[in-house]
């Protein structure tokens, strides 16, 4: 299809499709962008995340203040409390958000998000 452009970064792993003046980002879990899975608590890991999504937002000519949908899959909803506080800090202008807990994650992490956002 000619109306999707992949947007790829060096800065992180899973990447996007730009469609329709849209960025559709795939789910980030707490990994660099070779893949290596990044160590520490939740907080640590929610940062990881959203550093990779906000890498990505960037190469797509957009920002995290342009996000309208966020995603955020957690193994276990006690990790919610921490997670949304580092959540608050970066997605200042409160998009729309789903959070759920689901059974597990990719390579076991804890925390995945995934967002769409404005070009």
């Amino acid at each position: 299809m000619s109306d999707l452009t992949p947007i790829r970064t060096s800065e992180a792993s899973s990447q996007a499709i730009l469609a329709a003046g849209q960025i559709f980002v795939s789910g980030q879990i707490p990994a660099d962008a070779q893949g290596n899975l990044i160590e520490g608590d939740i907080s640590k890991k929610t940062e990881a995340c959203i550093a990779n999504i906000s890498a990505i937002l960037r190469a797509a000519g957009s920002s995290i203040g342009r996000v309208v949908k966020v995603n955020v899959f957690l193994t276990d909803m006690a990790y919610f409390a921490e997670m949304n506080g580092v959540y608050e800090k970066h997605f200042t202008h409160r998009p729309a958000r789903s959070t759920v807990a689901v059974k597990q994650l990719p390579k076991g992490v804890p925390v995945e998000i995934e967002c769409i956002a404005l070009q």
